[in-house]
């Protein structure tokens, strides 16, 4: 039997620890479609891949059931039960370009017209105080489960140019190219955990506290004028960040 503990003399990890650090890996493996059958090996055969204990491998696998990616059934072991999709961070595009391979992504859109923008929004898109802008929010859903709700501002002169129709059938992205005559350029982010309000829990069918991905993205034109503020709350469920970063050293 696989000892307890583990790790080399002088490090001591307490069982919680070492069964977090079994999950972090064994959820990489359950989202990147290693288990393809759908089913984890057993938990003798992970305790000795892993070097555990069979306490702490079935302590992981607690924790993925918590989170409803897997879970056990009698007779058969521990099944996956559900999938994130991949939404990249190494290339500018829309959700319904990042996402296209998994299934069909519908616009629902719930908000749309002309707004006076709130100073900060304005200086982010370089625009004088009390301008308008046209505001959407768009409910995003993927093989009809929902995935994001989207709030974005547009520069006036590109809203101006779209309705709802186009909205809905069509990412954000390729419209604003057509409507501007040029390509986009590029976007800053700032990623962070948030918990749902009552009413993004609602619309996106979570717990009211659950955690969401809230992505904060200012995408600009290629001739650097900003168009597009997005705060975009993503199902931390199911959809998970990807993407390679590669080391600029001086």
């Amino acid at each position: 039997m696989t000892s307890e503990n583990t790790a080399r003399p002088g490090v001591r990890r307490l069982r919680a620890d070492r069964a977090r650090q079994v999950a972090d890996v064994l959820r990489q493996q359950v989202l990147g479609g290693t288990y393809k059958d759908g089913a984890l090996p057993h938990e003798e055969q992970l305790a000795q891949e892993f070097g555990e204990s069979r306490n702490t491998v079935r302590q992981a696998l607690d924790l993925l059931r918590t989170e409803g990616l897997v879970r056990r059934v009698p007779g058969s072991g521990t099944l996956v039960v559900a999938d994130k999709v991949p939404h990249g961070l190494n290339r500018l595009q829309g959700l319904a370009e990042t996402l296209h391979e998994h299934g069909e992504v519908v616009n629902e859109v719930r908000a749309f017209g002309p707004v006076r923008a709130p100073g900060p929004v304005a200086r982010r898109l370089g625009l004088p105080d009390g301008a308008d802008v046209v505001y959407v929010e768009r409910l995003r859903r993927l093989n009809g489960l929902p995935l994001s709700l989207d709030l974005t501002y547009l520069a006036p002169d590109v809203g101006a140019a779209l309705d709802a129709a186009d909205l809905a059938h069509t990412d954000v992205f390729r419209l604003i190219e057509e409507v501007t005559g040029q390509p986009l350029g590029a976007a800053d982010i700032t990623l962070e955990a948030v918990n749902a309000d009552a009413h993004s829990a609602t619309v996106l069918e979570v717990p009211r506290g659950a955690a969401l991905l809230m992505l904060e993205r200012l995408t600009a034109l290629a001739d650097g004028r900003p168009v597009d503020l997005e705060y975009v709350r993503f199902r931390g469920d199911r959809l998970t960040m990807q993407g390679r970063l590669l080391r600029d050293l001086p």
